[in-house]
């Protein structure tokens, strides 16, 4: 009776605490969930068990729930980055929920009030912007396929959310194998009908990246398109380039992923941002036309092999590299737009 669908089925005899921690587990079934409890961040039942087989931390128990022992472990606080990058570079999402009030103001509420507590963010490998997550001058792409099936018209976007770049290009079920192999994504969105097409679901599952299946909802081209005028607070797209719908939908899920992945902490709009204020992320919107070379994979690297500069000898200055960035993120920018640039040679 440890799973969570064991735990969640038994409600009646949990503690107000541990009910609490079941109805956020419930809203986010597909993380591991940081529950803050005071300096520690707990994981309880699966995602305890879960957790410290990744972490390689004591697996403890919390009281009974169910007839059965909770599994329990934690990491503190003040390390909690260093945990997260381990569990995100295994391909984990983690939601991070947080006390939103301390003891002393549940209390006056009443004396067996709980702590409120919420998910601020969700944790992935595409969605990281902390530096101390991040590779100071590498990108982390988040990426997003959409396909309509009407006119087989396909279109790839993505985005480092951590500098504010997001671009998008139309592909085709050829060349997209060579797109990823270019961009490298650490997440890549895709419609979940995709699965269920053998050519689709073939190239998504060769590519060396974490895929993130969505409801096909979230594509939608309409609702994108009204999501994407919202945030950019513009009355049409057409300032920004002529898109197809297919990359209309696909730069709208993107939206719509980081926005929910920073749950409620998500970057003020264009519009709104103000002086002192971080900038409003993503905001940099680029239409790019589809790679002349559709490189595949193997011929990429072998390429790459050759044209790179040997690994004993001279090394280049840093002024010939981007690593004179005067800090991570704008390493960070610097080297997408870089990458942009340079869409039709190899990256």
């Amino acid at each position: 009776m440890n799973d969570m669908t064991s735990a969640t089925a038994v409600r009646s005899d949990a503690s107000p605490m541990m009910a609490q921690y079941l109805e956020i587990k419930a809203a986010n079934p597909d993380c591991l969930l940081f529950y803050r409890m005071g300096d520690f961040y707990e994981l309880f039942f699966a995602d305890a068990e879960t957790a410290s087989r990744a972490l390689g931390i004591a697996l403890t128990k919390r009281g009974k729930h169910g007839g059965g022992d909770i599994p329990m472990c934690g990491v503190p606080v003040h390390a909690a980055d260093g945990y997260l990058q381990r569990l995100i570079r295994l391909g984990h999402r983690v939601a991070v929920c947080e006390q939103m009030e301390d003891a002393a103001e549940a209390r006056r509420r009443g004396s067996k009030s709980v702590v409120r507590r919420d998910v601020v963010r969700l944790v992935t490998p595409g969605t990281l912007t902390e530096d101390a997550l991040l590779e100071s001058r590498s990108h982390n792409y988040l990426a997003a396929l959409a396909r309509l099936k009407g006119i087989d018209e396909w279109a790839l976007a993505w985005t480092d959310i951590s500098s504010g770049d997001m671009v998008v290009q139309p592909v085709t079920p050829l060349g997209l194998s060579s797109a990823l192999a270019r961009l490298q994504p650490s997440e890549l969105l895709h419609p979940d009908s995709l699965l269920d097409d053998a050519e689709a679901s073939g190239l998504l599952k060769s590519s060396a990246t974490v895929l993130t299946p969505l409801p096909s909802v979230r594509f939608d081209s309409a609702s994108a398109e009204r999501r994407l005028k919202q945030h950019y607070g513009v009355a049409a797209l057409e300032a920004f380039g002529s898109f197809g719908k297919a990359e209309v939908a696909a730069l709208g899920a993107l939206l719509d992923y980081v926005q929910a992945t920073q749950a409620g902490k998500a970057p003020l709009s264009p519009l709104r941002s103000r002086r002192g204020m971080t900038p409003p992320l993503p905001w940099r919107l680029t239409r790019q036309r589809a790679p002349i070379l559709n490189w595949c994979a193997p011929l990429r690297a072998n390429a790459k092999e050759v044209c790179s500069p040997p690994s004993t000898g001279p090394k280049p200055p840093p002024e010939a590299v981007f690593s004179r960035a005067a800090s991570p993120r704008l390493g960070r920018s610097q080297g997408n737009r870089r990458a942009a640039r340079r869409s039709l040679l190899l990256p």
